[in-house]
């Protein structure tokens, strides 16, 4: 959970949005359980906000970047049509599978390729296009993954970005690298008359980007 909302608030959200299967709150606790940084979770919000997108935008063809253990691919591949899939990338083997063995218990495994591996090399793999990409792995090169999927969006495609208000330290002068990268994707969104974009204060921010077309 991100210091951006307040927790109690963040709380309140949930009690009063729909519940999500219970497969998703055992998923928390073994993420929590058994690795070092169980916030990277994007949760049950951010989670449902994602197949809401996926719904309203009618995708098909979905790429993630970042698996960690699943839960924003399996939110994401709930809500697609029954020809829809998503490709999710991530250099961690044992958090990838423990994302594969939710998807199968969410029967939701034949709409996910899953690929182990740095998502730079995968990427040239990829051709697209595609109709929405969600962008949650290492900040550091989140502007490298940005060049490389814009030219891989389809005619009404888009981008989400995780992270963009890391709990608030994208107000700091001073930070570690991981703030400056973010700041650094930040401002190089804003400035680039390529796209359109809206930075939202869901959970621990969002921005939406798409490519202009006037």
């Amino acid at each position: 959970m991100s210091d951006v909302v307040d927790p109690a608030l963040e709380r309140y959200a949930v009690e009063h949005s729909t519940h999500e299967p219970e497969l998703f709150r055992r998923l928390e606790d073994e993420t929590r359980a058994t690795t070092t940084a169980p916030g990277m979770m994007v949760g049950p919000l951010e989670g449902q906000f994602l197949g809401w997108l996926v719904w309203l935008s009618q995708a098909r063809n979905v790429l993630e970047i970042g698996t960690f253990t699943g839960y924003s691919s399996v939110s994401i591949a709930i809500s697609l049509p029954e020809d829809g899939r998503i490709t999710s990338l991530d250099v961690n083997e044992e958090t990838t599978a423990a994302a594969r063995r939710y998807a199968e218990e969410a029967g939701v495994a034949d709409r996910i390729d899953y690929r182990v591996g740095p998502a730079i090399e995968v990427l040239q793999q990829l051709e697209g296009p595609f109709d929405l990409v969600f962008i949650d792995a290492d900040k550091e090169s989140y502007v490298d993954y940005y060049e490389a999927v814009l030219p891989k969006l389809s005619e009404r495609g888009f981008m989400v970005a995780d992270n963009v208000l890391w709990s608030g330290r994208v107000l700091e002068d001073d930070g570690g690298e991981s703030t400056k990268a973010i700041k650094r994707f930040n401002d190089h969104v804003a400035n680039d008359d390529r796209v359109v974009c809206v930075m939202l204060t869901v959970r621990d921010g969002m921005t939406l980007i798409r490519p202009r077309r006037d």
